[in-house]
């Protein structure tokens, strides 16, 4: 009942949200005889803010068209490699005139980033995977919002996700690296884990940043909630059905706007702070200032339902069962044995100042891959960074990310 009354409301604002932007324009335009009226900038800005707050924000698109490599400007292409019914995998392949470099971009170690499905589109990873086309082949998983998958498809658990992650690298070859960014590192592992128990080809490196191995360690208010609350009630007040408007209508999720409920909930003087200064910046025309806003909280705000059996799979197996560090993970009959992993190196990535994934939770894989050699694990801490530090911004570009290439570049198959 209360997806179909959140569809009202967003149903009923959308005509207001639209006049909003409409009347912010009126009073901005400069064609407009009304942007010269006395208080058309403070008009104009509450209008423009109005219309932000209560618009639709759809999923954005990653819009990685040309970078530069080695200085010279290459073209970007986004493919999809893969199509499941939850998941596409992506390829952004590159393409230039330059021999030379042509070359040198094939020989480069091929990675798979394993997007969270936790709420947030993939595209939150945009400026992950950016940095990481200078000196890389690679692909992507693209999550679907669960309310566009139809029922017919049938559920999506946790052990999907991790044989979705087995595919995927069975199909990209044993020279693939894979890096998870917070909520894969469990399945990741969980699926390098089996790979190796089978004696199939595991990856040459994986990379784990700010994930919950050990959700024990230094818990979080995030952890917290999992750990506190049963599953019944998880099941009572978060899960809900599609409403009827969708293709995937009647499927059991957990909606994405509770889920930014919960993100907002998390930091709100903050996201308050950000909406003032936001209006501020309209009325002094900081226009530089204004667009940042719009692009962080386009992405920010764009959210996804998940399939409630993944979600209450993540919630029993890793926050209150801690299945993957007691040994008691199963997936269709075969135990997860991270011990099991020999040839593959591990490198964890933590953020000092992270508060999704406390700290250790992430460097625990350390002790229970315990067949890995010592000289091929890494541990790295993110000085001063968040949880989206070390993925995004400053400090993932100039502290997190060169430490990761070094790492790949070590652990691929050309370098060895």
């Amino acid at each position: 009942m209360l997806y179909q009354l959140y569809e009202t409301q967003r149903a009923l604002l959308s005509p207001f949200s639209e006049f909003a932007s409409a009347t912010a324009k009126l009073y901005s335009h400069p064609l407009s005889p009304f942007t010269h009226a006395p208080g058309s900038q403070r008009l104009s800005a509450g209008f423009e803010l109005m219309h932000r707050l209560t618009k639709e924000y759809e999923k954005p698109a990653f819009d990685i068209n040309r970078l530069q490599v080695d200085g010279t400007e290459v073209v970007v292409q986004e493919l999809v490699a893969e199509e499941r019914p939850f998941c596409r995998l992506l390829r952004f392949k590159r393409y230039t005139d330059n021999v030379e470099l042509l070359n040198k971009m094939r020989g480069q170690p091929t990675v798979l980033v394993v997007a969270p499905l936790s709420g947030h589109h993939s595209t939150l990873l945009r400026q992950t995977v950016q940095t990481l086309l200078q000196d890389h082949k690679v692909y992507i998983t693209d999550w679907i919002d669960a309310r566009m998958v139809p029922t017919a498809v049938g559920p999506f658990h946790l052990a999907d996700y991790v044989h979705y992650v087995m595919d995927f690298l069975r199909l990209l070859g044993p020279d693939v690296s894979v890096i998870s960014v917070c909520q894969p590192t469990v399945p990741v592992l969980a699926a390098v884990s089996l790979l190796a128990s089978r004696g199939e080809v595991a990856p040459r490196a994986m990379v784990m940043m700010g994930g919950p191995i050990d959700a024990r360690k230094s818990p979080t208010a995030v952890n917290n909630l999992a750990m506190n609350k049963s599953i019944a009630w998880f099941e009572n007040n978060v899960i809900y059905r599609v409403p009827p408007n969708y293709p995937g209508a009647g499927r059991l999720v957990y909606p994405g706007f509770l889920q930014h409920t919960g993100f907002v909930a998390m930091n709100p003087d903050r996201h308050l702070s950000s909406h003032y200064d936001y209006f501020l910046d309209l009325i002094r025309g900081d226009d530089d200032s204004a667009e940042a806003h719009r692009q962080f909280y386009d992405e920010y705000n764009a959210v996804l339902d998940m399939p409630a059996e993944y979600y209450l799979d993540t919630i029993q197996t890793v926050f209150q069962d801690f299945a993957l560090v007691n040994g008691t993970w199963t997936i269709d009959g075969a135990a997860v044995r991270p011990q099991d992993i020999r040839e593959t190196a591990l490198l964890t990535v933590e953020g000092e100042l992270d508060d999704i994934s406390g700290a250790g939770q992430t460097r625990a894989a350390h002790e229970l891959c315990s067949s890995i050699p010592a000289a091929r694990k890494a541990h790295y801490d993110v000085v001063g960074a968040g949880h989206y530090g070390i993925f995004s911004g400053r400090r993932w570009r100039e502290l997190a990310y060169p430490e990761i290439r070094s790492f790949i570049g070590r652990h691929s198959a050309k370098a060895e």
